[in-house]
């Protein structure tokens, strides 16, 4: 049972150390692949992402067009459009080709960081 305790305390402290560590070093180098995405973001961005988007929005669309009785009589029906529509409308039309922040492009995302 001794044994049992020390090795979940041993676990659980490697864990936590490597979360610490990965999240130290978490803004060098990720942040300069996101102000500058690559050919392979910008494609699969395109080819995959966006469609899935637009997929995503359509859906949400329809969801929010189904669930509207619910939410004017709950009365949160802007919460309901913004989760359901705004958000993945603004993913799939805002955001500039393979960056994972949204904006109109990265000059407005340098001012957002």
């Amino acid at each position: 049972m001794r044994l049992l305790r020390h090795t979940t305390a041993l676990m659980a402290g490697l864990l936590l150390s490597g979360v610490a560590l990965a999240q130290e070093n978490s803004h060098s180098p990720y942040q300069d692949h996101v102000e500058n995405p690559g050919i392979f973001a910008m494609v699969g961005d395109l080819v995959i992402a966006r469609p899935l988007l637009l997929g995503v929005t359509a859906i949400g669309a329809a969801a929010f067009v189904v669930s509207l009785p619910f939410t004017l009589a709950g009365g949160n029906v802007t919460e309901a459009g913004q989760e359901l529509v705004l958000r993945p409308g603004t993913e799939t039309f805002v955001r500039c080709l393979g960056c994972t922040k949204s904006g109109y492009g990265r000059s407005q995302q340098d001012e957002n960081l």
